[in-house]
């Protein structure tokens, strides 16, 4: 049977969570927006808590906290619900990073395209921003800063809390994409200089087509976002459409599992990374990325392509080779190219990450696999 260690891409549902989804869509079926009846007063309830549980991982108030499909949607909502403040304040320029997912450049391309001015910072060798360029790029007019924690294809941990403290006297909003930490790596986020921070729920063993956007106060002022599109008052009129009440649910105890688990489940995933290193150093293999996440492991073994290594190791693990969302048509990483690596390096790169199931990893099929390639 093929090992599946492709978690970074998603995660299976785990069993206490699919149980809750499963209650809420066959029994407990309500709407939150039903005010008239039981069923309805339930499932709000049932979507307070699940708003509780989520907000309690970065410290925040429930208040400040809303339901969106997923990381996606909240970036957007999170990048273009700025632009009538960026607008009307005068300030229109955005910092972000060459290595952010295309959920995030994308959406600042789009405003590019409306005479915004961005700054893309570099990476370094091992996968992180270049703090010192982001303090030369910071501006008075600065409107936002987007930088991620987890970078998606190299697991590299990005200087969130440096980030932080290099903006404590900038009025700038700073946006993090969450969506390969919340809850699995529970470092940083609770920092209270964080405006806005995307979740997603299928990286958490949460249902797909869930997540959630945190929008931190600053005192008592909420930030200026705007709805991106329109059809009701949902979710502080930010994003609108009925409440998938079972899904948010399954988010909510997800978070409440991982933040009771996320010290066990670091150390399993650190001790698989380590084994998993030294089996493919053996090969000669090279890491991509410094100081990056336990759950992630990029690496290129010199002399073979990964396309050529996916296919060979087919029936033995699940890999990737880059981001999910860009897989079905192979260009090279932006994220690689953006550190600097050679073309064959970048076209060698294979991802292998970990999560809670993984349990027997066949190293010898794995190396006796790629050998065959050299």
């Amino acid at each position: 049977m093929t090992v599946y260690l492709d978690y970074s891409a998603t995660t299976p549902v785990i069993k206490e969570v699919a149980d809750l989804v499963m209650k809420l869509m066959t029994e407990e079926y309500g709407n939150a927006g039903s005010r008239t009846h039981d069923y309805g007063a339930a499932a709000k309830r049932v979507v307070e808590n699940a708003r509780a549980q989520v907000a309690e991982i970065a410290q925040v108030d429930k208040s400040e906290v809303i339901f969106t499909s997923g990381a996606t949607e909240s970036n957007n909502i999170a990048i273009l619900g700025l632009r009538e403040f960026a607008e009307q304040s005068g300030k229109k320029h955005i910092i972000t990073s060459k290595i952010e997912h295309k959920a995030v450049l994308e959406p600042i391309e789009h405003l590019e395209q409306l005479d915004f001015d961005v700054t893309y910072l570099n990476a370094t060798s091992g996968g992180q921003v270049d703090i010192e360029q982001l303090k030369s790029a910071l501006r008075e007019d600065t409107l936002l800063v987007s930088v991620m924690h987890i970078n998606n294809e190299t697991g590299a941990i990005q200087p969130i809390a440096e980030i932080c403290q290099l903006l404590a006297d900038h009025e700038a909003y700073l946006h993090v994409d969450a969506a390969q930490s919340y809850g699995k790596y529970p470092f940083d986020l609770d920092n209270n200089r964080i405006d806005f921070i995307s979740v997603s729920g299928h990286k958490l063993y949460a249902p797909k087509g869930v997540g959630a956007l945190i929008m931190r106060r600053r005192g008592f002022l909420k930030p200026p976002l705007k709805p991106i599109y329109f059809g009701g008052g949902q979710e502080k009129s930010l994003r609108p459409g009925t409440l998938a009440t079972p899904l948010i649910a399954g988010l909510g105890l997800a978070c409440e599992v991982a933040s009771k688990n996320a010290e066990v489940w670091l150390t399993h995933a650190s001790e698989l990374k380590d084994e998993f290193i030294a089996a493919v150093t053996e090969l000669g293999a090279a890491v991509n990325g410094h100081n990056t996440s336990p759950y992630v492991v990029n690496f290129s073994v010199p002399g073979i392509n990964s396309e050529a290594a996916i296919v060979k190791l087919k029936n033995i693990i699940a890999v990737s080779n880059g981001s999910a969302c860009t897989s079905s048509s192979y260009t090279p990483s932006h994220v690689l190219s953006a550190m600097g690596l050679d073309t064959n390096r970048i076209e060698g790169a294979i991802r292998v990450s970990f999560g809670i199931n993984t349990r027997d990893i066949p190293y010898d099929d794995i190396t006796s696999a790629l050998r065959s390639l050299l």
